[in-house]
């Protein structure tokens, strides 16, 4: 392994050396590759919910060459190498686990989970830098997708005591969001229905953490569910000769109604 890692490491230098490399990698830096690292983590978490493990190998390289490509930058500006970043990782995956690698005893998973949000915010404060007053929610990046995001911050919050006890005034939350919603689409100012669909997804992000669902995952699925009993919908049409515009919406909805039946249980 460790001679496959020290491969990746010269053929990336390889790639950046000024002196024969590949003119497409001597310009990248660190800005340019932010597309090309999310984009590798969003198609590792593509191969494993297909199942597709020979794929997700192949994905998991692409993500560890983004990590090589990185290192590669900072150590020729000499800010830290890939070692140094092997390191950090190491270093504290053995802080926050003292039950696994020291002598610390957990009686249940909450106090393990609020020693490990403890230990984060330990190193956030750490790392500080503002002479601002320290905040949990501190360290949420801000470019993560909107329901990760909102998900992590309402984590945090929650570990501070700020949250519903139970599931059930989560539903009445909803209900009442859902109900400001129309009251906002009712007055016709769209500044204030933006405000309230915000409002509604958030606490439909809140009501996801209270069932233990991740919010991210479940849209995705049910994304992917919409755009399969779609094209179910596209393939019927075409057969008969139609465009989708041609159909009534009454006939499309029957459809829809039929490619729930037909497709149900198939995996998408």
């Amino acid at each position: 392994m460790l001679q496959h890692t020290q491969k990746l490491l010269a053929i990336m230098a390889r790639l950046r050396s000024p002196d024969g490399g590949c003119a497409w990698d001597i310009q990248q830096d660190f800005y340019s590759l932010i597309p090309f690292t999310i984009e590798e983590a969003y198609e590792v978490a593509d191969a494993i919910e297909r199942s597709d493990w020979d794929d997700l190998r192949l994905e998991l390289g692409d993500l560890l060459l983004q990590v090589a490509f990185h290192a590669q930058i900072a150590e020729e500006q000499g800010l830290f190498n890939f070692e140094q970043v092997a390191e950090s990782i190491c270093e504290k995956l053995v802080r926050r686990h003292p039950h696994v690698f020291g002598d610390t005893h957990y009686h249940d998973d909450d106090e393990r989970k609020k020693a490990w949000e403890d230990a984060k915010l330990e190193e956030r404060q750490s790392k500080k830098r503002s002479a601002l007053p320290d905040s949990v929610l501190d360290g949420v990046p801000g470019n993560l997708p909107a329901l990760v995001q909102c998900e992590k911050i309402q984590n945090r919050a929650a570990g501070q005591g700020f949250d519903w006890p139970e599931v059930l005034p989560v539903f009445d939350k909803v209900m009442e969001e859902l109900e400001e919603v129309r009251e906002a689409w009712e007055s016709g100012d769209q500044v204030h229905i933006q405000e309230e669909i915000g409002d509604l997804l958030l606490v439909a992000v809140n009501l996801a953490r209270h069932l233990k669902v991740n919010p991210e995952i479940a849209l995705r699925e049910s994304t992917k569910k919409f755009s399969s009993r779609f094209q179910y919908i596209e393939q019927q049409v075409l057969a008969s000769g139609r465009g989708m515009r041609d159909c009534e919406l009454a006939e499309l909805d029957e459809l829809w109604n039929e490619a729930k039946r037909v497709l149900k249980g198939r995996k998408v």
